[in-house]
C-alpha cells in the first residue's frame, strides 16, 4: 500500500505509511469489573431537499450493534450524538426509542440523555418551564424502558441563580423518577454555556452541591458522570459518594487511570473516545475482569494519544473527528454531520486523527481508510 502525504498545522507534508495489520475480530459479553459505556454517534447521510444532512437510521442502529457485540452499553442521545449541535429533541426522541428497541433485541445495557433541549435556545426559560422540559424527557425515557442521564441543561445554567436553584429542579426530578437516574456533569471546557452549573463556578462549591443532591437522594442516583478533564478532582469526588453510587468517568484525557483505580476505589465510564476505540476498550475490560490490570493499561494507554487529539481544544468539536473515523472504517457511507459541523475541525486536524487511529490498528480494511483519506485530501487539494 502506498504512503500518504499528510497536511501539518505548520503547512507542510508528512509521509504516512498505513497500517497492514488491523486488530482482528473480537466479541465478548459486558465487563464484570466495571460499567462501562460509549456516547455514540449518530450517522448522517446528505439529504439537499431536507435543508441538509438527517440520522442515517441503519448505520446508526448498526453501529450500537457493534458496541454490544463488544460487551459495550450505550450511553444514548448524549452529546456525542449532536444534542443541542443539530440533533434537536424529537430526532432525539426517535433515536431513544429505535435504540432502546433495538437494545431489548440483544439484551444490549444502554442509557438514554434527558435534558431540556426542547426549549427554544437564545431567551430566559423561568424555572417551572425548564422542570417541566427536564420532566417530558426524563417520562419519555423512562416509558422506553431505559435508565436516564439527566444531562446538564444549558437552560438551567442560564436561568439560576444560586444554588438552591439546582437543589430544587434536580430534588423535583428525582422525587418523581421511577428507577435511578445517572447526573451529568459536563464541564464548560466541553460547553461554556455551563460555566457555572451548580451555582458556583469555583469547583469546591459546586462539588458540594451535587454532593449535597446525591446525599439527599441515593436510592435514586445510580452514579454521576464527571466531565471535568480533571482527574484529581474526580479522584475527590468518587472518595465523597455515598457507598453504591457510581462514578463514571467523563474525562476523555485521562480514563485509563480513572478506570484502572487508585487501589481502593476505580471510575466506571461513560465516554465519547469509547465511540472511535471501542475494539481496544473491550479488550481493556477483558484485561480487567482477567486481573490483568498491567494489560489493561497497556491496551488501552496508547489511545490517549489520539483521545486528547480528537478533544483538543475547542474540546465541544470532537464530534468531527469521531464521525471522520467511523467514515475511515467503513461504519458509515458518508462523512456528514448534522448541522453542518463536518467543517468544525482544519484539515491537518482531521489528518491528524487519521494517522493516530490508524498507527492503533483501528480501521478494519486500512486500503478503505486510506483510499478515503486520500480523496477527502484531494477534495480539499492537499496531500498525495
Amino acid at each position: 500500500m502506498n504512503g500518504i502525504l499528510l497536511p501539518s498545522a505548520d503547512g507542510g507534508l508528512r509521509l504516512h505509511r498505513p497500517s497492514r495489520v488491523p486488530l482482528g475480530p473480537f466479541a465478548c459479553g459486558p465487563a464484570r469489573s466495571r460499567v462501562l459505556y460509549s456516547a455514540a454517534h449518530v450517522a448522517a447521510s446528505p439529504a439537499p431537499d431536507a435543508g441538509g444532512p438527517v440520522v442515517d437510521w441503519e448505520a446508526t442502529l448498526a453501529f450500537r450493534h457493534r458496541l454490544w457485540a463488544l460487551g459495550l452499553g450505550v450511553a444514548e442521545a448524549m452529546d456525542t450524538a449532536q444534542r443541542g449541535m443539530g440533533l434537536d429533541w424529537p430526532a432525539a426522541a426517535e433515536l431513544i426509542r429505535r435504540s432502546t428497541a433495538e437494545a431489548r433485541s440483544v439484551g444490549g445495557r444502554i442509557v438514554c440523555g434527558a435534558g431540556t433541549d426542547q426549549l427554544p435556545a437564545g431567551r430566559p426559560h423561568p424555572l417551572a418551564a425548564i422542570t417541566a422540559a427536564y420532566e417530558e424527557q426524563l417520562a419519555y425515557v423512562e416509558s422506553c424502558g431505559a435508565g436516564a442521564v439527566l444531562m446538564a441543561s444549558r437552560a438551567l445554567a442560564a436561568a439560576a441563580r444560586c444554588p438552591e436553584d439546582y437543589l430544587e429542579v434536580y430534588g423535583g426530578l428525582l422525587r418523581q423518577s421511577t428507577r435511578p437516574v445517572v447526573l451529568h456533569w459536563l464541564g464548560p471546557v466541553f460547553d461554556p454555556d455551563l460555566k457555572g452549573y451548580w451555582g458556583h463556578e469555583d469547583l469546591d462549591g459546586a462539588t458540594d452541591v451535587v454532593l449535597k443532591i446525591v446525599s439527599e437522594y441515593p436510592d435514586k442516583v445510580e452514579g454521576i458522570k464527571v466531565s471535568l478533564l480533571d482527574a484529581e478532582r474526580e479522584g475527590d469526588l468518587r472518595r465523597r459518594l455515598p457507598a453504591g453510587v457510581r462514578c463514571y468517568t467523563g474525562d476523555d484525557h485521562h480514563y485509563p487511570q480513572l478506570i484502572a483505580g487508585d487501589g481502593e476505589l476505580a471510575s466506571d465510564a461513560l465516554l465519547g473516545i469509547f465511540d472511535p476505540i471501542a475494539p481496544i476498550a473491550a479488550r481493556a475490560a477483558r484485561a480487567l475482569d482477567l486481573e490483568d490490570p498491567a494489560g489493561f493499561r497497556a491496551l488501552l494507554d496508547p489511545t490517549v494519544a489520539l483521545a486528547r487529539h480528537l478533544f483538543a481544544p475547542p474540546t465541544r468539536h470532537y464530534k468531527t473527528g469521531i464521525v471522520l473515523l467511523a467514515w475511515l472504517a467503513g461504519y458509515q457511507e458518508h462523512f456528514t454531520l448534522l448541522g453542518g459541523h463536518r467543517s468544525a475541525r482544519s484539515l491537518p486536524h482531521l489528518a491528524g486523527a487519521y494517522e493516530r487511529a490508524d498507527l492503533l490498528g483501528l480501521f478494519p480494511d486500512p486500503e478503505l481508510a486510506a483510499d478515503r483519506m486520500r480523496g477527502l485530501l484531494a477534495a480539499h487539494g492537499a496531500g498525495a
